[in-house]
């Protein structure tokens, strides 16, 4: 524990770089709590070491607690702005590109049940499609397949 107290300014930067690690790296940013405390223990372990705040227990606990909390208060807006800002991705699938015959015709904006590994999917088209025609999968969703007719089959 001496080695601990000794050391408290160092210790508070190890800790500090541990936290934010751990929040970035294997959480992705997921809770910002970890990020406010490590940047917190970070900027108290480089001011204990500066000796603008004294390097006592008492002092550590004091000044994290009121960094935490100035720094959340100041930074939760933009964190929760970069947070937000994620691009919908398509959902990548390997029935995308899949072919098969249509057991019956299809029309724009309508939907026919096809079977295929033990599930029944809604297909659907942007084009009219005869019965037995050739498709391909062009897209996948939760139970659905969009379907283009294959040009020459």
């Amino acid at each position: 524990m001496s080695l601990f107290t000794e050391h408290l300014a160092e210790t508070l930067i190890v800790v500090g770089l541990a936290l934010l690690a751990i929040e970035i790296l294997v959480l992705g940013f997921s809770t910002f709590v970890l990020f406010f405390v490590g940047l917190a223990a970070l900027v108290t372990g480089g001011l204990m070491y500066i000796s603008l705040v004294p390097a006592t227990l008492f002092g550590a606990i004091g000044s994290m607690a009121v960094l935490t909390a100035l720094l959340a208060a100041i930074l939760w807006q933009p964190m929760k702005r970069i947070q937000a800002k994620t691009e919908p991705e398509q959902v990548t699938s390997d029935l995308i590109g899949y072919r098969f015959y249509l057991p019956e015709a299809l029309l724009p904006g309508e939907s026919i049940t096809y079977r295929y590994s033990g599930i029944n999917w809604n297909v659907r088209s942007n084009a009219p499609i005869i019965a037995k025609q050739e498709v391909e999968v062009t897209k996948v969703s939760v139970g659905e397949l969009e379907v283009r007719p294959v040009q020459g089959g």
